[in-house]
């Protein structure tokens, strides 16, 4: 799941985002208003966590646009403005859930986790595509019998081919969803991932899940 983090106190958001990272989210971190709206409109996220005080364009002005261009697109406010006119403002221009600072993390990951279930962003926490099981709670993947070991990249990259198996995801789209960043040509990222990947989920295996679509990106099929 990749979630856009908006927030201008930078101490707080490297924070935040460490967290989230470590309960294996993917985080983009930006600080203002108009690049908010930028990364919101342009990039593929599941969850938006939004604060109101921002520079260039305040927290109420970015969710009125994303709610405008992306209507199922979650969003959360988490901000120091507590006021029962604001939560009322921030809810009625279509923010999903509002959470006011200073907060518990674990507040914050449970109602991150309630608004993924509500948007049907999490729809199964073990996921299999043939002999291939992937336990997304409790980070374990497996092949047949033999347990697979990967790193959290791997790990990601896998649970998204999971989600979307039998779909063609492009190169462009891997970057977008697993590191953050738009895909640039000569960037081979996800292709050494990709190899990453297949030496431990297909070279043991006379079956081949992962489909190299020439041209166009990468697929997970069942055979």
């Amino acid at each position: 799941m990749k979630i856009l983090l908006v927030e201008d106190e930078k101490k707080l958001a490297q924070f935040i985002g460490r967290r989230l990272k470590d309960e294996n989210f993917a985080v983009e971190i930006v600080h203002d208003g108009m690049s908010a709206t930028e990364a919101a409109l342009s990039k593929p996220f599941d969850l938006v966590i939004l604060d109101i005080l921002l520079p260039g364009k305040d927290g109420f002005q970015v969710v009125s646009e994303i709610r405008r261009a992306k209507p199922h697109l979650p969003v959360l406010m988490l901000t120091a403005k507590d006021k029962v006119d604001d939560k009322i403002r921030g809810l009625g221009l279509g923010a999903d859930d509002y959470l006011t600072k200073p907060f518990e993390f674990g507040e914050l990951l449970a109602r991150i986790q309630s608004l993924m279930r509500r948007s049907g962003a999490v729809t199964q926490t073990v996921l299999r595509v043939g002999d291939l099981e992937l336990d997304t709670v409790n980070r374990r993947a497996t092949r047949g019998s033999k347990v697979v070991e990967l790193s959290t990249r791997e790990f990601m990259l896998l649970e998204f081919l999971m989600r979307n198996k039998d779909r063609i995801l492009t190169r462009k789209t891997i970057a977008q969803r697993i590191w953050g960043y738009t895909f640039e040509s000569g960037t081979n990222i996800v292709d050494v991932y990709v190899s990453y990947l297949r030496k431990e989920i297909d070279e043991p295996f006379e079956k081949k899940l992962i489909r190299t679509v020439h041209g166009a990106g990468y697929m997970l099929k069942e055979v």
